[in-house]
């Protein structure tokens, strides 16, 4: 007999002995009201991410679930600061590299306080089928117990400050559209008004507690999507957004007529590690537990990027007989994007599949579609996140499978393998024509408001960092 295993495993029926018998465990049944069967029943759910008893006496997060997803709200951060603020940063010209950077940072800094006020409870307090109601303003009853329409074991102020990260990213996509020309006071009220009449509303319909597209959780959804992490929430809303302000901004000065190249490769490839590594928070964390969903998207996340990344450099390779750093960044992200919301769904040979189909349609996206319509999207956001982004939330339809996420089959078994791809484009159409049609509306609101939405051309030829920061990037 090996002795180290015979002592290890009963050390650990000691402590398990311990902990249902002796030690009281404020986290699982009280002594006094449950007998050590259903205090095993309870700690088996903990360990399970499953429902707690129905004895259970106080209702605290499980330690494990929540150290998961502190971890994975600090590394969905890390993708806003630094990775964002330095993959854009890198793309741009010199002299703009810090007002892409401010931009980033601004939202950061700005978005938390709304969040704290109104945004978590429009998002995800109880309220209509379209946004949430006031029970949660300034976070009232967020606290450390658990909110069990969203998880039963992750403390309600963790699942907070989670969602708080995503909305903090998916208007700083937007700053990529739009760089190099745009007023910082337009980029950053845009964003606020932003919040409130898109991504506040669709975080709601898709994820919120009786959401009207909620097809996992809501049985009278009348749209039965599926968006594990934010295909539709973030990826759809910022990248159709971002097409239509930056038709509207117009294009950059000399754009077409002369070469506007990244500044640095070096932040842009540094970003995109950043990107990657925090995209783990993004995908396994919309688990909410450390458990085999989380797993299994960890597992999508890391394929899907990786077929992104060799497709896109595979066909620069093929067309133009070198693949570019820029491609393996860009094909990189474009694969996460595009997993992002069937991550939790689906398995490692679909994650393949999806981030192969992600490579090629983005790149023909940022390469061909853009140099037909002429619209200047300057660091590709219309192009990865909403081609990614819709492309990835048809393949949910088709690909997703019970076998890994047995949440699927709770209100959705008629439909999976069946019709759920319809369902996905009806939710993808809905919040597409939404997000079009509030852009404009916000763009010629802030405009009415600030007079302009775009710097002079002095500004412009100068770069945005003296004009609107009064700092440079580099000072040597």
């Amino acid at each position: 007999m090996n002795t180290p295993t015979y002592i290890s495993r009963h050390c650990l029926l000691i402590a398990l002995l311990l902990a249902l018998f002796v030690l009281p465990d404020p986290g699982l049944l009280s002594a006094a009201e449950a007998t050590p069967a259903e205090r095993t029943a309870d700690l088996e759910a903990y360990l399970n991410n499953a429902a707690r008893s129905a004895n259970t006496a106080v209702n605290v997060a499980g330690p494990g679930h929540n150290a998961w997803m502190m971890t994975s709200s600090a590394l969905v951060l890390f993708m806003t600061l630094p990775g964002l603020a330095l993959f854009y940063g890198g793309l741009v010209r010199r002299k703009n590299v810090l007002s892409v950077v401010a931009q980033c940072m601004g939202l950061a800094c700005i978005v938390p306080i709304i969040w704290w006020a109104i945004g978590y409870s429009l998002c995800f307090a109880k309220g209509n089928a379209f946004l949430g109601g006031l029970d949660h303003v300034f976070l009232r009853g967020v606290d450390i117990t658990p909110n069990g329409d969203y998880s039963t074991w992750v403390s309600h102020n963790i699942w907070a400050m989670y969602q708080l990260m995503f909305a903090i990213i998916t208007p700083a996509l937007i700053v990529g559209a739009i760089a190099e020309r745009m007023k910082f006071a337009a980029v950053m009220l845009f964003c606020v008004l932003w919040l409130f009449v898109v991504y506040f509303p669709a975080a709601h319909m898709i994820w919120g507690a009786g959401g009207w597209m909620n097809g996992i959780w809501n049985a009278d959804a009348p749209i039965k999507s599926i968006d594990f992490a934010g295909g539709i929430v973030v990826h759809m809303t910022s990248g159709w957004s971002a097409l239509v302000l930056c038709i509207l901004l117009g294009k950059r000065l000399g754009h077409g007529k002369e070469p506007m190249p990244p500044h640095s490769m070096v932040l842009c490839a540094i970003g995109t590690g950043m990107l990657w590594v925090g995209w783990y928070g993004f995908n396994a964390g919309s688990a909410v537990a450390a458990d085999g969903i989380a797993a299994n998207a960890f597992v999508a996340t890391t394929l899907s990027a990786a077929a992104g990344g060799a497709t896109w450099a595979s066909m620069e390779y093929w067309l133009r007989g070198k693949p570019s750093i820029l491609g393996l960044c860009s094909g990189a992200v474009a694969g996460l994007a595009t997993i992002t919301p069937a991550s939790g769904f689906v398995t490692a040979n679909s994650a393949i599949l999806i981030g192969l189909l992600a490579g090629a349609s983005t790149f023909l996206a940022c390469s061909k579609l853009k140099q037909w319509l002429r619209y200047d999207d300057s660091l590709d956001t219309f192009g990865v996140h909403a081609v990614g982004g819709t492309l990835g939330t048809l393949m949910a339809g088709f690909c997703a499978d019970a076998k890994i996420n047995p949440n699927l089959s709770t209100n959705l078994g008629a439909y999976l393998g069946k019709t759920l791809w319809l369902e996905q484009v009806k939710a993808a159409l809905i919040v597409l024509v939404w997000s079009v049609v509030a852009t404009v509306v916000i763009f010629y609101l802030v405009r009415a408001v600030l007079g302009t939405n775009r710097v002079d051309p002095e500004t412009e030829r100068a770069g945005l960092d003296l004009a609107e920061h009064g700092e440079e990037g580099y000072n040597e």
